[in-house]
């Protein structure tokens, strides 16, 4: 398959890329990034076909938003589909400091969370400002669930049904200003709870269908049966599917590093790269409609497209699903 090639939304009129470029790099995530950098990636995803971008407000607390922004400015409207977040407004802080939330030398402003009907409004319209997109294509809420707040996820919960927020959602996307609503979020239950409060055209769920963790299938099936689109990110979940021993962003437990390791060895075995293949498969289930690549610069992209368009026999499939290395009921990206 091909970065370029594209994928319709089941139940609205939008397609993306099946490449998209994630933009949390240009937040200086984990280390500086200055701006000619992060725009050789934008550039060469620009070359390879990508049309889809996402970002959001966190992302360098708005510095993201404002770089992509800056980028998209000399390209005509019709030819990308952007995306970005709401659920924290970014509130000015002379004494953020040097480094906040994995960002190096974040903007002056800390996000506050906010899922309410007005915070959701205050939000996306800032958003609209830093990238100077009136309309972005989708509008994700963001990192709401427990892993993100813990024992305060039922308050903010709370500002999303009681409070308002999906109203929110659904008046933007009603009055034309967004064409999609869904989550952007690393847990795959939260979405399903979602979707018994309100529809939701595409989720973009980080992590949680990948080559190392099929969890979450049959949530991922009930999606294809109603239509609501999955945007894989985290296919390499953290970097241990890419070469580092990260998972979760944390140490990897002993057990996944085992796991990775007899992956590893069918793709020597059979001429596969690792990352073709953390690419490639989660892309193989009906639900999902793009993968979400970040990438620092434009090697590391064009390096994920190449990998995306890699050719990978089916015999290489069918042997990690009899050597019980992916879900056997896991749809399989095959040529035939």
């Amino acid at each position: 398959m091909k970065p370029s090639d594209i994928r319709r939304l089941p139940t609205i009129d939008l397609t993306i890329t099946t490449m998209g470029l994630g933009c949390a790099q240009m937040g200086n995530l984990y280390r500086l990034t200055s701006y000619d950098e992060c725009k050789t990636a934008f550039d060469a995803a620009w070359e390879r076909g990508i049309r889809y971008f996402d970002t959001a407000p966190h992302y360098g607390h708005s510095r993201a938003e404002l770089r992509l922004g800056t980028m998209l400015t000399d390209k005509p409207r019709k030819d990308y589909v952007v995306s970005t977040k709401v659920g924290r407004l970014m509130q000015p802080d002379a004494n953020i400091g040097d480094e906040a939330n994995g960002f190096i030398n974040p903007l002056p402003f800390q996000g506050v969370y906010d899922y309410s009907f007005d915070g959701i409004f205050r939000s996306f319209e800032d958003s609209q400002k830093r990238l100077g997109v009136i309309d972005p294509d989708i509008l994700y809420i963001h990192d709401i669930g427990t892993v993100t707040h813990g024992d305060k996820n039922a308050h903010y919960w709370a500002q999303l049904t009681t409070g308002g927020g999906f109203k929110a959602l659904n008046s933007l996307k009603e009055q034309g200003a967004v064409k999609a609503i869904g989550l952007g979020v690393n847990e795959w239950e939260v979405v399903r709870d979602a979707m018994t409060q309100t529809h939701i055209d595409v989720a973009m769920l980080a992590g949680r269908y990948t080559l190392l963790e099929q969890q979450s299938l049959s949530f991922m099936n009930d999606c294809a049966k109603v239509g609501t689109a999955i945007v894989i990110a985290g296919a390499f979940n953290s970097g241990i599917l890419a070469g580092n021993r990260k998972f979760n962003y944390t140490d990897a437990p002993a057990e996944l590093l085992t796991r990775v390791e007899a992956l590893q060895k069918v793709c020597d075995d059979m001429g596969v790269t690792l990352q073709a293949a953390a690419l490639q498969f989660p892309l193989a289930h009906p639900a999902a409609v793009s993968v979400v690549s970040g990438a620092r610069n434009g090697g590391q992209i064009s390096s994920n497209a190449d990998w995306l368009e890699e050719s990978i026999a089916d015999e290489f499939w069918h042997a990690l699903k009899a050597q019980a290395l992916i879900d056997p009921e896991a749809p399989l990206p095959l040529a035939g």
